[in-house]
Order: structure tokens, then C-alpha cells, then sequence
């Protein structure tokens, strides 16, 4: 798989709203498949394949700990989808956000005077 196959799957893994609450979950911490897919708002038996995704596409580890099957995200791999990502934006995204910042004063003002 090509490395921009590799960022793709892992773009279409995080397309689903479980996964990315999975991988908010375990961002800076280890958490067991129950607690994952509590967050995740599925059943074990549901979460299982949605985790196989994760692991598959390199966004989150697995580590065997007795009977418990510990999962947490793989910082390195969302940190290259990250950049695979700002690489289609440029400079447009910090521009956007200067946009946003510098008129959100306006936006805050007619709000007020139409109450």
C-alpha cells in the first residue's frame, strides 16, 4: 500500500463517529475494548471490528496485559495523517481561522443588537 493509500484508509477509519470517539478516548491513555466501546456507545461484540480498523490502519496498538486486551493510539500515525491533511489546506486553514478570529467580534456585536 502507497503511502497515500495508507493515509486514505486511515482517513476512511476515521470517518465513522465511534472511531473517532474510540480514538479520543485512548489518546493519552490505554483503555480496554469495554471501555471503548462504551464510549463509542456500541457493544463489545459491535466495537470488535471497529477496532480491528483502527489497529489495521495504524491508528491505535493493542498490547496484551494478562486476560485484557489494552488498545491506545498511535500519536506518530495521526500526527502523519495530520500532516497529510494540512498539506491539502496550505496556508488556507490559518488564513481561514485569521478570518474567523478578526470578524468574530462583528458577528458578537449583531448578535447583541438584534436580542
Amino acid at each position: 500500500m502507497s503511502g497515500d493509500d495508507s493515509i486514505d484508509e486511515a482517513v476512511r477509519a476515521m470517518g465513522h463517529p465511534g472511531r473517532r470517539a474510540m480514538l479520543r478516548l485512548a489518546r493519552d491513555d490505554e483503555r480496554t475494548a469495554s471501555e471503548l466501546a462504551d464510549v463509542a456507545g456500541l457493544t463489545r461484540s459491535a466495537a470488535s471490528p471497529h477496532l480491528k480498523v483502527l489497529r489495521e490502519t495504524g491508528l491505535m496498538h493493542v498490547r496484551v496485559d494478562a486476560k485484557r486486551r489494552l488498545y491506545r493510539v498511535d500519536v506518530e500515525r495521526l500526527a502523519q495523517v495530520r500532516a497529510a491533511l494540512n498539506e491539502l489546506w496550505g496556508d488556507r486553514l490559518d488564513a481561514l481561522k485569521s478570518h474567523a478570529e478578526a470578524n468574530s467580534g462583528d458577528v458578537n456585536h449583531r448578535d447583541s443588537r438584534s436580542a
